[in-house]
């Protein structure tokens, strides 16, 4: 029995949408588990925003147990997480320019390493659950010192504080604070001839 050229654009049709409706639900799903937020700071003409996804604990060991150690970390959920800045800014004295950047991190036990990429990726992890980040586009890797909490954090969190003439960006989860210091590039004096 012979199809005609309708017949098989209808069928075609129609696995597509199914296909397009089961992503849908799967990102929807996930989103659920892992829901988006956007911390923004701003302060005069600087602002700083951070887009990340916000996986609970659940009473899992979090670092050293589902995120590893010693492995690159998406630092959230879903997407990549994203750090944009409208300014220059020196990130614990290292040179950032302005623009926007995916976030990776490198947990360790005693310290982190924070890592700006300066490309985007569609998302955080590939279909083997290996992250996407590509180490040629490294723009900045700094390592920070961990921080204990008292009380476990049930949420990932990324916030932003101020105090005196710095700004911290704080990565907190379970038990755990890395805190990345940040200021506005200054410009440099011109000497006078």
């Amino acid at each position: 029995m012979k199809m005609n050229f309708s017949t098989i654009l209808k069928i075609v049709a129609g696995l597509l949408v199914v296909v397009a409706i089961v992503l849908f639900f799967q990102r929807y799903s996930t989103k659920a588990h892992s829901p988006e937020d956007i911390v923004v700071y701003q302060e005069q003409s600087l602002e700083l925003e951070v887009f990340y996804n916000r996986p609970y604990k659940k009473e899992r060991e979090i670092f050293g147990g589902l995120v590893p150690y010693g492995e690159v970390w998406r630092t959230g959920a879903n997407e990549a997480t994203t750090f944009t800045t409208n300014q220059d800014l020196l990130v614990d004295g290292s040179f950032l320019a302005s623009g926007k950047y995916t976030l990776w991190t490198i947990p360790g036990p005693e310290s982190w390493k924070v890592i700006f990429n300066s490309k985007m990726y569609p998302w955080g992890i590939d279909k083997d659950k290996k992250p996407y980040r590509d180490p040629d586009f490294d723009t900045l890797i700094l390592e920070v010192p961990v921080k204990e909490m008292q009380d476990p954090l049930e949420q990932f969190s990324i916030f932003f504080d101020k105090g005196n003439e710095m700004i911290t960006l704080n990565l907190a989860w379970d038990q755990t604070l890395v805190s990345v210091p940040i200021q506005t590039k200054k410009e440099a004096p011109v000497a006078l001839l």
